[in-house]
């Protein structure tokens, strides 16, 4: 498992509506009846494939170096605003 990932889980993947409803639609058949209409993007999405632009290298170029510390940004501006406000505190005490 990656300890940073690309994006967050929504809440019906973490939930099981997703799951839940892939399972009804495949009982049901849908899944067959829709099956010619997913014809066109799947191949697209094998030609992109074949011409490497999943790669890691090619997605480095379309979307530049990962970021993994984005949440750790967060962190460290309630940390600093924190110290920052009782510093502040601190000094008004003292006379």
């Amino acid at each position: 498992m990656k300890f940073f990932r690309y994006r967050r889980p929504s809440w019906k993947t973490v939930l099981g509506v997703t799951r839940a409803k892939k399972r009804v639609k495949k009982a049901l058949g849908i899944n067959a009846v829709m099956a010619p209409f997913r014809w066109w993007p799947n191949q697209v999405r094998k030609a992109k494939r074949q011409l490497g632009w999943y790669s890691p290298l090619a997605r480095l170029i379309r979307l530049g170096l990962p970021r993994p510390g984005g949440c750790l940004v967060l962190i460290a501006a309630g940390a600093s605003l924190l110290c920052a406000a009782l510093g502040a505190c601190l000094l008004a005490v003292q006379p």
